[in-house]
């Protein structure tokens, strides 16, 4: 029998949550799951979403799902803001990243398309 790899403690909530959207972190399956609309007018705006996501990053699995099937709308600071986050996570090379989406919402279809050129492995699933 293996032994599992044992999972980091979190410390603190995992979650962003405001009338708007919601990003929420789920450690059994290492799911980060964004819900609602994102439409803030700044990059400052997005700090605090960058280093949460950071912060999941950083607790060592070495899978980590993105679902955006919630997220409705984002604007042009939140795409930056993904994509940042995303090229981060691939320079690490120590954690296999998945996107999930929705093709009927366009954003995600039109990013997913244009960030796949630029990242053809990263992997994608459409629901």
């Amino acid at each position: 029998m293996g032994l599992d790899k044992p999972r980091s403690k979190l410390t603190k909530p995992m979650e962003i949550k405001t009338e708007e959207y919601s990003i929420r972190y789920d450690q059994i399956n290492n799911t980060v799951y964004w819900a609602g609309i994102m439409r803030l007018t700044s990059g400052q705006e997005y700090e605090p979403i960058l280093q949460l996501v950071d912060d999941i990053a950083a607790l060592g699995v070495d899978k980590l799902t993105l679902d955006f099937q919630e997220l409705t709308s984002i604007n042009s600071y939140g795409i930056s803001m993904l994509v940042r986050f995303i090229f981060a996570v691939d320079s690490k090379k120590t954690i296999k990243l998945l996107v999930q989406g929705a093709k009927e919402i366009s954003w995600q279809e039109k990013w997913a398309n244009n960030f796949q050129r630029l990242m053809p492995k990263l992997q994608m699933k459409w629901n």
